[in-house]
């Protein structure tokens, strides 16, 4: 009688710690595990590449929201970015937002950095100052193929 209460006591640590990893794994992959209401705000990229829904929103290294959605602007073919961050951040008006990456070839995420105005963003403004993502194959061949151009020049003068 003993073993059969210490087998299900263990049989039943064993489902609910099943059940909270499935719990958590689907919060953190659903972006949910942000805790507290949210609003919308929208920022315009140059490029937003690597840049996916679900994509971290940081700032000060902390997570403060995800990427909404990305979308087209058939004007002049730039992206926009609709960020849900947490209502309790109170982002002022000249705020920046930057894409950047995660070590040297790692995912894309949002950093925001605050600025100094006295008036705050509200769900649906738009954060005007960006900072586009570095494409980094293109540096890398600019500096490859540049430097080889350079080479050609020094040992052919014309």
């Amino acid at each position: 009688m003993k073993n059969t209460k210490l087998e299900l006591s263990v049989g039943l640590f064993v489902v609910l710690g099943i059940a909270a990893i499935i719990y958590l794994t689907i919060q953190v992959g659903t972006g949910s595990m942000l805790s507290g209401d949210t609003y919308l705000i929208e920022s315009r990229f140059a490029n937003a590449g690597g840049l996916h829904s679900g994509s971290t929103v940081l700032l000060a290294g902390v997570t403060v929201g995800r990427v909404e959605g990305i979308r087209m602007e058939s004007s002049d073919y730039s992206a926009i970015v609709t960020l849900r961050v947490l209502s309790t951040l109170r982002l002022p008006t000249d705020s920046m937002a930057s894409i950047k990456t995660t070590g040297l070839i790692g995912d894309k995420f949002v950093s925001l950095s605050p600025g100094a105005d006295d008036t705050y963003l509200e769900s649906g403004s738009r954060i005007t100052l960006t900072e586009s993502a570095v494409d980094l194959e293109s540096l890398i061949g600019k500096m490859a193929f540049g430097s080889v151009e350079k080479e050609k020049a020094q040992q052919d003068p014309k």
